[in-house]
């Protein structure tokens, strides 16, 4: 009796389902995207930095 009663506590009222709101997934799908487009920025910046650090440090052992 005691697992029926606490199996009831742990259900969602279902009004409260209705209230929430609805998710929409093309703001979901274009969040990602974004994220993505920045995250590859980020990397390419970051290969560019890399690549003229190595560039400097070539042409200064080459004097």
């Amino acid at each position: 009796m005691s697992t029926e009663v606490h199996s009831l506590e742990n259900q969602t009222d279902p009004q409260k389902i209705n209230n929430k709101q609805k998710v929409d997934i093309n703001i979901l799908l274009n969040r990602v995207r974004h994220e993505k487009k920045r995250e590859r920025k980020e990397n390419l910046l970051f290969l560019g930095l890399i690549g003229s650090v190595i560039i400097v440090t070539g042409i200064i052992a080459s004097l």
